[in-house]
């Protein structure tokens, strides 16, 4: 097993854990939840088998929604941004993304932003008008997809940055 599987498989185990364990807990202002765990799906090599992530994916979804008892919210969000995610990769990156040659921790900060951005909104949309599943409270479901995403996209630039391994 080479050492990219080895890392994917750690940081998989340890999203699931830190969100099930620490930020599942987190409900500031009865409606603003942070979910890092989407750093696996985003930082994910570009490279590697679409099915397999693509199933890594809903099973990270799975495995949240277990801990959460949601009944699959998590894992239709996080099927929908894997399935997208080149979509979204040509779009923030480009000329880059063509040529295969991303390296998220070389890449330009305003870039990964936008491409963070894009991912964790789509997401949370889905997941919060699945979870209320009533176009009577879009605004409900647009409040809580905003403020969700703003604490998700900074937590998981802060993370990604932190734990970043840039050689510049």
């Amino acid at each position: 097993m080479n050492s990219l599987n080895f890392n994917s498989i750690i940081r998989f185990v340890l999203l699931i854990l830190v969100q099930a364990l620490l930020f599942n807990h987190i409900n500031f202002m009865g409606y603003i939840n942070p979910y890092p765990y989407l750093l696996f799906i985003l930082l994910f090599p570009i490279n590697n088998n679409r099915t397999l992530f693509i199933f890594m994916s809903f099973m990270l979804g799975w495995f949240v929604d277990l801990f959460s008892d949601s009944g699959g919210v998590h894992a239709a969000g996080c099927v929908t941004i894997a399935f997208i995610r080149p979509a979204v990769l040509k779009f923030a990156f480009g000329m880059i993304y063509e040529h295969q040659t991303i390296k998220f921790n070389n890449t330009e900060f305003g870039n990964r932003l936008i491409y963070f951005s894009i991912l964790v909104f789509i997401h949370h949309f889905i997941m919060f008008t699945l979870e209320i599943f009533n176009i009577s409270n879009i605004i409900l479901i647009l409040q809580k997809t905003l403020f969700s995403s703003i604490f998700t996209i900074l937590l998981c630039v802060l993370i990604s940055v932190l734990f970043s391994n840039k050689q510049r």
